[in-house]
């Protein structure tokens, strides 16, 4: 009897202690299955780590565009550089009056004539002693008559009409020079023994005139270059005569220039190519 009212002063078993004691048993420290399930559950991403992401982004943004820059400067260096290059290794520079120095005046692959050096410089001294000689008498004269001579003149004479050009030029890129000839048909108004026409920074290789194809040429007394006013003048041995018409050829050659003047060039980049 006393086993028996001992067990009926126990309590009852409920529900709710059968899901404790499971809970206790699982280590939930006695919360509910559900209340559990929440705390385990994934946890947002906390402001900090926000913060650091953003930093990372700013940081890789701000070294992307400093590697661009360096690229673009050194880009323009080696621009800058090649361009230097280029000018060194370019085409010769014209002299005093236009006219080309040494092998640059003949186009590739032209001969030399035969001769010693010290020879041709004397014979060209020579010539251009002689060349002066003569410009300083023909100015003395004009002196003399109390005008300027034609070619000191701001516009060109009336004397003669152009009337038919043709031009005919060859380039070499190799080493930026041209040569060119031109045949310009004239016809005389005043009689003048003097042609006189636009040209400049150029070497001039050889003069012609001539008449019709019945009559002979002219012979040309000589040519000259006057830089101050940019013109090119031919002195004949006797006047043109009026009503006539005459052909007038120049055989010449002269740099491609590298500004914005007469025959020049230009260049572009096209893909890092400079063309």
């Amino acid at each position: 009897m006393a086993l028996e009212e001992k067990r009926e002063k126990r309590p009852p078993v409920t529900p709710m202690m059968i899901e404790e004691e499971a809970a206790l048993r699982n280590g939930s420290r006695g919360l509910p299955s559900g209340s559990w399930a929440e705390a385990a559950g994934p946890r947002p991403r906390t402001t900090e780590r926000h913060i650091a992401v953003h930093k990372r982004l700013v940081l890789g943004f701000a070294v992307s565009i400093l590697a661009l820059l360096a690229v673009t400067m050194i880009a323009v260096l080696l621009s800058v550089r090649f361009e230097e290059c280029g000018a060194a290794a370019g085409p010769p520079r014209a002299g005093g009056n236009g006219s080309l120095s040494g092998a640059a005046r003949q186009p590739p692959g032209a001969r030399q004539p035969p001769g010693r050096p010290e020879e041709k410089e004397e014979a060209r001294g020579g010539e251009a002693a002689a060349e002066e000689k003569e410009e300083e008498e023909e100015e003395e004269e004009w002196q003399r008559r109390r005008e300027p001579p034609p070619w000191a003149r701001p516009r060109l004479p009336r004397h003669l009409r152009p009337l038919h050009y043709n031009l005919m030029l060859s380039a070499f890129m190799e080493n930026f020079t041209f040569s060119g000839e031109v045949n310009v048909q004239l016809e005389v108004r005043n009689a003048s023994r003097y042609i006189v026409l636009h040209a400049h920074r150029m070497h001039i290789e050889a003069v012609r005139v001539a008449e019709d194809k019945l009559a002979g040429g002219v012979r040309v007394a000589r040519s000259f270059l006057y830089p101050q006013t940019q013109v090119f003048v031919v002195v004949l041995n006797r006047s043109l005569e009026v009503q006539r018409s005459y052909n007038l050829k120049i055989i010449y050659n002269a740099l491609i220039e590298n500004e914005l003047l007469g025959f020049f060039r230009s260049s572009y980049v096209l893909h890092g190519e400079r063309r």
